[in-house]
């Protein structure tokens, strides 16, 4: 009997412990923590990098970091590719936005109201607070996991089969209470969230109205399975209920019914047409923004759809008719290099690129695509000086460090290619194989260089715990 007791309390040990991973689980993805990013990189999460769409997001959400008191420069926004409205908090220093956010959305206002949501996540710390939150329950759980075991203990002891069934579903029943305990714990979250999204938008003066657009668009998407919702279930507050108490805040404000300044939707109208470009198909992009369509938004869509699936020749001709609309536009001569690069013709990529660079040379994206131009030319050695540049600005930018890696080996300095790639795999996320060639860097590297003190710092280097 003492071995079968002992055997039947690892069997509840196994089970509390499965219990317990699925509350962190759930506890974690209903705070905006997928799989992937909870590992603090964006390892096999498919993200997309784009200079033009990320200086927009900048533009959007510099005022509202600076509103929340997280400051600007402190949170990254990573655009995930993936077609699905949503966006999320991965720790205390990021923001993930789906694609799919951004192309649903109509005015820069719902974006920025989606994302003004997630700054009161970081802003009010909830990621960190719900672990705690986690950790009180886990031991709650642990408490009343040997309680019922004992209770179990001694119904086998007595031979009673129904009491100790009923001793072992006093073992479990604990952990659909404290999982809706969790969830309701989140649901505060998020309704403070809210409430912190609408001060910041009154600090800076915009509406709020945006937000309610999209919590209306999810009441709408759920409407149809409402009645079989268990609303003490859920880890956000039910639809209407969020719609309810978010239209009382957001009359109230003097800024209600301000709109985005033309220039700012035109600037996301044209993001939106650059997204579903590259990521619709020819025959979708031809359906959203017809021949007859001829706003700069459709025309940019279709001239990125064409180079995607046309001959080059083709699409060339309708970038060119977009630079002479707008012959200062950086992100223009971007694709024409781009259109060219990705045909196989680097050379004539390198004068449109060069010409972009010149218009933009804050962004460190366009100069990587220079310098892979350069290295694919046979210019290594310029292609050294814009990749270290753009590298030194960008330090996540891995395909610039693998490209960095290809110019020194072009060159024939291959300590050096080595911590490029070792730079390219930490930026990814890969720690280990970033601390695996960072180590072989630093035996062909003079001890003490500044590029012997960066590989070392990576060789050495041990992720911290999430924010």
């Amino acid at each position: 009997m003492p071995f079968r007791l002992a055997a039947d309390r690892r069997s509840l040990m196994d089970r509390l412990r499965q219990a317990t991973a699925t509350l962190v689980a759930c506890g974690l993805v209903a705070a905006g923590c997928p799989a992937p990013a909870a590992a603090q990189s964006s390892r096999g999460l498919p993200v997309i990098r784009d200079a033009e769409i990320e200086s927009l997001l900048r533009d959007y959400m510099t005022p509202i970091f600076r509103a929340s008191g997280v400051g600007a420069g402190v949170v990254e926004i990573t655009i995930v590719n993936s077609r699905e409205f949503n966006a999320f908090v991965a720790d205390g220093r990021r923001i993930f936005v789906n694609a799919g956010t951004l192309m649903d959305a109509k005015t820069p206002n719902e974006v920025i109201g989606v994302l003004a949501h997630e700054t009161g996540h970081i802003a009010g710390g909830h990621l960190a607070r719900m672990r705690q939150q986690i950790d009180n329950m886990q031991t709650m759980a642990i408490a009343a996991m040997l309680l019922g075991a004992g209770a179990v203990g001694a119904a086998m002891v007595g031979g009673s089969r129904s009491a100790g069934d009923a001793a072992l579903g006093a073992v479990m029943g604990p952990q659909e209470v404290i999982r809706r305990s969790l969830l309701s714990y989140q649901r505060t979250q998020e309704e403070a969230a809210d409430r912190a999204a609408v001060s910041y938008l009154n600090k800076t003066k915009q509406s709020a109205k945006g937000m309610l657009v999209t919590f209306k668009r999810f009441a709408d998407q759920i409407a149809f399975s409402r009645r079989f919702i268990d609303p003490y279930a859920q880890s956000h507050p039910m639809p209407q209920d969020r719609i309810e108490n978010l239209e009382a805040l957001a009359e109230k404000s003097p800024y209600y019914n301000t709109t985005d300044s033309p220039a700012l939707q035109a600037r996301h109208d044209m993001m939106r047409a650059k997204l579903f470009g590259f990521i619709d198909t020819p025959d979708g992009v031809g359906r959203r923004y017809p021949p007859s369509d001829q706003s700069l938004p459709a025309r940019y869509a279709r001239a990125i759809a064409t180079y995607r699936s046309a001959p080059l020749q083709g699409a060339i001709a309708q970038i060119d008719g977009l630079i002479a609309a707008q012959p200062q536009n950086p992100y223009f001569h971007e694709l024409k290099g781009q259109a060219y690069l990705e045909n196989g013709k680097p050379k004539q990529a390198i004068p449109e690129l060069r010409q972009a660079v010149a218009l933009a040379p804050g962004a460190p994206l366009i100069r990587t695509m220079l310098g892979q131009a350069l290295n694919t030319g046979g210019d290594s050695k310029t292609a050294l000086s814009e990749l270290t540049r753009a590298t030194a600005v960008d330090t996540k930018n891995a395909a610039g460090y693998r490209e960095l890696a290809q110019a020194y080996a072009r060159q024939n300095k291959l300590p050096e290619a080595d911590l490029a790639t070792a730079q390219a795999a930490f930026a990814e996320g890969d720690y280990g194989t970033a601390r695996q060639i960072a180590e072989r860097a630093k035996k062909g590297l003079k001890p003490g260089t500044p590029n012997w003190l960066k590989a070392d710092d990576l060789a050495t280097y041990k992720p911290q715990k999430m924010d």
